[in-house]
């Protein structure tokens, strides 16, 4: 199973800061609007697989990236754990800098909102760093303006996400769920995923979708029964997913043949996770995968997790 880093040994003044990625358990999706952007339905659950974030006073703002594909990471402007710290200098009006380090776990590109993940650990590390004292409100209007899925990383557990996904109503989830993520070292174009679902739409318009999360996904959630859970994941994205990654649909066909559950596409993909009935079955079913050879990299994960938060320092003994 995936767990976070070793606690790192932390230099005086730094600030360690811990987010999760995510798994959109059901994903509905709406016709573009005007400034071309889809309406969402979606139900996020945060899992065990972490973006560490350690922030270190310094002169400007600067990252570096260390970690799962982490050579596929920008470390200036467009990155957006950057775009987190210059964001709030600005709107605290504070000239100090920062040099962010990051730790990554979560996939690239992977429908996991890794990225999220950083700047919801940059925008917390850097209030933290720089004694900027904002609340956790304050930090989410922020985080709204860095991404739709940024929101989400700051609270982690379970949430209802409506508008872009950044409209949170915190939902109840008990026990614990057990995932096999396939992940996939290449990543998939968020926006060439939607505009692959766009075509799709035109050509063969669907019936039976609803921009809506129904009672039943909550009271699945509340069951804590992976079996329950099993019946109610879907995600609008993974035909377009599919056709663009086609072993993605490799995944998605195999998963169920070898003993999971069920198996979604997560976000726009192409990470495929596959829930499993406990954590035994969660190993055979990663085994069985990785046998197939059918992704990159095969993982253990569980759900759900806490969203950004402090880790505290391992001072080195004297």
């Amino acid at each position: 199973m995936s767990e976070p880093m070793s606690e790192a040994v932390v230099a005086p003044g730094a600030v360690h800061v811990r987010a999760p990625g995510k798994l959109n358990l059901v994903l509905r999706v709406g016709p573009s609007a005007e400034d071309g952007y889809h309406p969402l339905a979606t139900v996020f659950q945060a899992v065990s697989l972490y973006e560490d974030v350690i922030a270190t006073p310094a002169e400007e703002i600067s990252v570096s990236v260390s970690g799962r594909h982490a050579q596929q990471v920008p470390t200036d402007e467009r990155n957006l754990a950057f775009r987190a710290a210059a964001l709030l200098a600005e709107a605290t009006g504070t000239d100090e800098g920062v040099h962010l380090q990051i730790a990554k776990q979560v996939p690239t590109a992977g429908g996991m909102g890794g990225g999220s993940a950083d700047a919801a650990a940059a925008l917390l590390a850097c209030d933290l760093l720089w004694e900027t004292g904002l609340a956790r409100e304050e930090l989410g209007h922020l985080a709204a303006e860095l991404g739709a899925d940024v929101p989400f990383a700051l609270t982690g557990q379970t949430a209802l996400g409506r508008g872009r996904g950044d409209e949170l109503t915190p939902a109840l989830a008990r026990g614990r769920f057990y995932w096999v993520l396939a992940l996939f070292a290449d990543g998939l174009s968020t926006p060439e995923v939607f505009a692959t679902w766009d075509r799709q739409q035109a050509e063969s318009p669907s019936t039976t979708a609803a921009l809506d999360v129904g009672d039943d996904v909550m009271q699945a959630l509340v069951s804590g029964d992976p079996h329950r859970l099993a019946e109610v994941l879907v995600n609008d994205l993974g035909p377009a997913a599919r056709e663009l990654r086609p072993a993605v649909g490799t995944v998605l066909d195999q998963a169920e043949s070898v003993g999971a559950l069920a198996a979604v596409v997560s976000g726009s993909g192409p990470t495929v996770a596959a829930l499993a009935a406990d954590h035994a079955s969660a190993l055979e079913v990663a085994a069985e995968l990785r046998a197939k050879d059918v992704a990159d990299e095969v993982i253990v994960v569980t759900s759900p997790a806490h969203g950004a938060r402090l880790v505290e320092p391992v001072r080195e003994s004297t």
